[in-house]
């Protein structure tokens, strides 16, 4: 039997916010000591609330740990102007591994950053006026938005709304710039009677995801968040959202008490309304979450046991009126546009794919170096995509031809030319850099892609799109649970196999497979992809075949 919250312990994390709610721990007088290589596990909790995690390379573990640093940035809607992508990409030569991973919530992370290149690499964030505050933590984190220029003027109005929302759900301490910007460590018995005036104290209990998305595209998974607007236009005006809550993806393997959950549609609100009602919905998760358990902290637990007419209800009282009922939309899609674009100014916009969203070099593709040329030359905006791929943004039509060069010099594609299953896929890091890493992800997708195409192409079916998605754990950061066809770290070059999500991403997958091992996985799929060529209905997609073909087959066998 659960205990009731009442009767449990707070878990350790809450009582280091309770003791320290500046979240500064000992980071400064660490950062400044040159004998110490890694900060202590209680400041490497610290560390995640300014964007910081402590990590060590994995593949270097038979020798001892080898400790390094990932830094998050946060970047509403993926939005950077040149100056600043020019930062990033400076940073990445001169503190990290050379490479910018593009993240699942449109940001920017660095890997293998060591300690002595931490302090400089984050003032130099504060001082192009960016920031990692507020990344990684109990926080709200970095807002999503869909990244594509605009095809009607309103749009950019939700691009406004993404950044005031970032703003506004941002937390204040004052260790964030004392330490990364001033190098000073604060008296922690001075403030030690700091209370944020949205977080309180102890900030939240978990994590609290937010975005905004535009039908009939769902590119930023909507129904994956916390906290959710989609976007309501009449007659070519923004008028509202309808608002969403209680999604997110996390679980545990073998802990019932766990699991993913697609957000609720709660009611419909105006754009002078959304920031009160986003304070709302935060507050609510910072007041009932589980601050004894971790694994079951998300807001979605909290919709769950309460139920979504308790959740509205007790909305309605913080935000002080009543929410309407929620306004028709429609998703029908997912995904990225790749190769050129135009905008509905005049100008024109460039999708490229990343491969496991790793900008870098390579022997037959400069990637990076062919960005920041371009970004150089034309002083171009970057977007950063919510499936980990970049956009080249508000290009001019005589400017078009010269990217084209520089990009083809460095051996990259601007006619795309990926296949349509390459194209629709996603892979968190995991190994080496990830703690919690059970199996490769990033590393082992590409070559798994390569073998699908090749199955595909035996089914008959070679440009066939499947949304695969694929994570090194069951914490599910590149969203596996939302894919047609999903792949979840169990152990070393195993995998629990999902089916079932949709093109829309209006629909959780479920568990087809568990614990299926590498040199199992081309009869797995090769039978599976034949059956669908076989079995589907007509332009049925192999996640909707999944639901109406494989699920029937779990559920009857759950029965027996």
């Amino acid at each position: 039997m659960i205990k009731p919250a009442s009767e449990k312990k707070l878990s350790h994390n809450e009582i280091l916010k309770e003791n320290d709610p500046l979240l500064a721990g000992n980071l400064a007088a660490t950062l400044s000591d040159p004998e110490v290589d890694r900060f202590s596990n209680d400041d490497g909790q610290f560390l995640k609330f300014h964007g910081i995690y402590q990590q060590d390379d994995r593949d270097k573990r038979k020798t001892g740990k080898h400790y390094m640093f990932m830094i998050r940035g946060r970047i509403a809607s993926g939005i950077m102007a040149p100056d600043q992508y020019r930062v990033y990409d400076d940073l990445a030569t001169n503190y990290a591994n050379n490479t910018l991973r593009l993240t699942s919530r449109q940001s920017i992370q660095f890997h293998g950053v060591v300690k002595t290149g931490l302090g400089p690499l984050m003032k130099t964030i504060n001082e192009a006026l960016m920031t990692t505050l507020a990344a990684c933590g109990d926080v709200n984190r970095n807002v999503m938005a869909s990244p594509t220029p605009a095809t009607d003027a309103w749009i950019n109005e939700v691009h406004a709304d993404s950044e005031l929302l970032s703003n506004a759900l941002q937390p204040t301490t004052q260790a964030y710039h004392s330490i990364w910007v001033e190098g000073v460590q604060l008296d922690l018995e001075e403030h030690k009677d700091h209370e944020d005036p949205l977080y309180g104290k102890t900030y939240l209990p978990r994590k609290f995801k937010t975005a905004f998305a535009i039908p009939p595209l769902n590119d930023v998974d909507l129904f994956t968040n916390c906290l959710g607007f989609i976007a309501i236009a009449e007659n070519d005006n923004l008028v509202g959202y309808n608002l969403t809550a209680g999604g997110g993806l996390g679980m545990s393997h073998n802990n019932p008490n766990t699991f993913p959950r697609k957000a609720d549609v709660i009611g419909y609100i105006t754009r002078d309304q959304v920031e009160n009602v986003a304070k709302g919905v935060l507050t609510i998760h910072r007041d009932f979450g589980d601050r004894t358990d971790r694994k079951h902290a998300r807001l979605k637990y909290v919709l769950e046991e309460k139920g979504v007419e308790w959740f509205r209800n007790e909305l309605e009282k913080r935000i002080g009126f009543k929410l309407e009922d929620a306004k028709p939309f429609e998703f029908t899609r997912q995904g990225d546009r790749f190769g050129w674009h135009k905008q509905a100014d005049g100008n024109h916009f460039l999708g490229l794919f990343v491969e496991a969203g790793r900008i870098k070099d390579t022997d037959s593709i400069q990637l990076k170096t062919a960005i920041r040329k371009v970004v150089d030359s034309y002083k171009t905006e970057i977007r950063l995509t919510p499936t980990q791929n970049i956009l080249i943004v508000n290009v001019a039509p005589e400017s078009v031809e010269g990217i084209n060069k520089i990009l083809a010099d460095h051996g990259v594609q601007t006619t795309h030319e990926k296949s349509p299953v390459r194209s629709a896929t996603m892979a968190c890091p995991a190994l080496p850099t990830c703690g919690l890493a059970l199996a490769e992800s990033e590393r082992y997708l590409p070559g798994l892609i390569d073998r699908v195409e090749g199955l595909l192409g035996n089914a008959g079916i070679p440009q066939e799109e499947i949304i695969i998605r694929m994570t090194g754990c069951p914490n599910g950061c590149a969203r596996p649970y939302m894919a047609e066809l999903g792949f979840v770290g169990r152990a070393p070059k195993k995998y629990n196999v999902y089916v079932g999500g949709n093109e829309s991403g209006t629909r959780l997958n479920r568990l087809y497979k568990v614990s299926v091992k590498d040199d199992e996985m081309d009869e797995l799929l090769g039978s599976l992809l034949q059956r669908f060529k076989g079995e589907r209905q007509t332009d049925e997609r192999f996640g909707d075949w999944s639901a109406r073909a494989l699920w029937k087959e779990l559920d009857e066998q759950e029965k027996s």
